[in-house]
């Protein structure tokens, strides 16, 4: 690997574009202002590329993330005491309803000591309640929109691309990835959908390129497709500097090279199925992420586009190195690091583009490498999977965090099934001891704008629900899983319940008879 950091001795004016990562509200191109008192790390102790405002607003979303999900093991420990008690029945329907958004009838929570409740399947149905509250809730994800200046679409569109696709690892901890890690806008994001070992579909991919490229063409959204500009795909991997062997990515068995040389692969075999099929050059990007620190490596590609696995900038080190120095100090020197990787000089036109957009997710990440730093004292204490539920389906993006949801994105479960097996494995080894049941949620989205938009929507949720049980109905049977299903409007909030398919003598996945039309989860 290249030196995080090497200082040119005297370095070239930026393009007129490219005049630091981001400009002032006025919609001037940013420069530092001549005369002015640089940011020091010394004045209070801080990173010059801290984004102290940022990270405080995130960390208010994590406590409140957080607090939701503490509500549950309390509340169910009381109920254990109460099970038995006049009147409890009632009195819990209410209150699931009220907290959770559950809409369990008095009869479906009535306990004998033949039949106790079964706590841990409803357990898992608060889990599922409580992040579709969350997804309703409606998070403010434009935090970093106008982060320094103009809007991130702008900004991206300067760099020379006009849509971005990323993949990461469904892997929970980075189900923060986009937020919190990368600190990228979503408006900029065109796709985000998770795989395990970020292993994506590459036709799927194709089928996305052309969709953004046909809206440039039929919409001029988001730009006329004759601008010069390109679509760009990140595949994220992760890996774990405090333990390699045993918690980095499961589905290449803790091998980060693995990991990314794999991910390295498809991300080529993408590029070559949209110059195969339509003679249209596309632009990637290999990014890693340190789950015990959120610390990025940014595998920069080189004048001729080519990345590699061993040649990168570490953002750990670059944390370090750039930490005592003033704010435009450091950002020149990240913008040599990522010249120094791709082997051109700092003011090669041919690869600014790439080279300034690696730079803007190297700097955007250094403000969470410094949240990790002061909020955890710079390791994470749970470096392992401590994920509250599965996703399976769509995406779900309104609600980021670190380790909240392992995100399996799937039609059906013959083309998911490694990223369900490997999410099943990882909840099911924490779940299991405790005696509670892994939460799934199988959400799909739909178009209201599209006739019978929603009723195919729910049907494939009852199909992919259905799969699901079937694939592992021993568990199920169990009481170790419970699998719930919901429908949403793309652009809307609300989540719709899916009554499961019909089977006689069937029961809801918490082992209660429930009827399954309410609102929530």
């Amino acid at each position: 690997m290249r030196a995080a950091l090497r200082r040119p001795a005297a370095p070239p004016a930026p393009a007129p574009w490219a005049r630091g990562w981001v400009p002032v509200q006025s919609g001037r191109a940013w420069a530092a202002t001549a005369g002015a008192a640089p940011a020091h790390a010394s004045v209070d102790g801080t990173h010059p590329l801290a984004e102290p405002a940022l990270s405080a607003s995130l960390r208010r979303r994590a406590d409140e993330i957080d607090a939701a999900f503490a509500r549950i093991e309390p509340l169910l420990h009381a109920y254990a005491r109460r099970q038995f008690d006049a009147g409890f029945a009632e009195a819990a329907a209410a209150e699931l309803a009220d907290v959770f958004g559950l809409a369990l009838g008095p009869d479906e929570l009535q306990a004998r000591w033949s039949r106790p409740l079964p706590l841990g399947a409803l357990h898992a149905r608060c889990v599922i309640g409580t992040f579709c509250r969350l997804v309703e809730r409606e998070f403010d994800r434009s935090l970093a929109r106008l982060h320094e200046g103009e809007s991130a679409e702008a900004l991206i569109r300067r760099f020379g691309f006009h849509a971005i696709d990323i993949t990461p690892c469904a892997d929970g901890r980075l189900a923060g990835v986009v937020d919190y890690v990368l600190r990228v806008p979503p408006a900029v994001v065109a796709y985000r959908k998770s795989y395990a070992g970020a292993m994506f579909d590459v036709e799927e991919s194709l089928r996305h390129w052309e969709t953004v490229e046909l809206r440039r063409w039929r919409e001029g959204r988001p730009n006329p497709a004759t601008d010069p500009s390109r679509f760009l795909k990140i595949g994220v991997y992760h890996y774990s500097s405090a333990d390699p062997a045993h918690e980095g990515c499961a589905a290449h068995g803790s091998d980060d090279a693995r990991a990314a040389g794999a991910l390295l692969e498809r991300l080529q075999q993408f590029e070559q199925a949209v110059q195969a099929t339509h003679g249209e050059r596309t632009a990637t990007l290999l990014v890693g992420v340190d789950t015990d620190t959120d610390a990025i490596r940014v595998h920069v590609p080189d004048a001729a586009g080519r990345m590699s696995t061993g040649r990168y900038v570490c953002n750990l080190q670059m944390y370090a190195q750039t930490a005592a120095l003033a704010r435009e100090d450091a950002k020149q020197a990240i913008r040599a690091a990522v010249a120094d990787c791709a082997g051109t000089a700092t003011d090669d036109a041919a690869t600014a583009g790439m080279r300034w957009l690696c730079g803007y997710l190297l700097k955007n990440n250094l403000g969470q490498v410094d949240a990790v730093q002061r909020q955890h004292g710079g390791l994470y204490a749970d470096r392992g999977h401590t994920e509250r539920l599965i996703v399976v389906g769509d995406a779900v993006d309104e609600v980021q965090l670190r380790n909240l949801a392992f995100q399996a994105q799937m039609e059906t479960v013959e083309e998911g099934a490694l990223d369900l097996d490997v999410g099943l494995r990882i909840l099911g080894h924490r779940h299991a001891p405790l005696g509670l049941a892994v939460p799934v949620l199988v959400h799909m989205g739909y178009d209201e704008r599209v006739a019978g938009a929603q009723q195919r929507a729910e049907q494939r949720a009852r199909r992919l629900r259905a799969a699901v049980e079937a694939r592992h109905a021993g568990p199920l049977q169990r009481g170790g899983l419970v699998v719930h299903g919901v429908v949403r409007a793309h652009g809307s909030a609300r989540m719709q319940a899916v009554a499961p398919v019909p089977t006689r003598g069937a029961t809801a996945g918490c082992g209660c008879t429930h009827s399954h039309s309410e609102t929530h989860a």
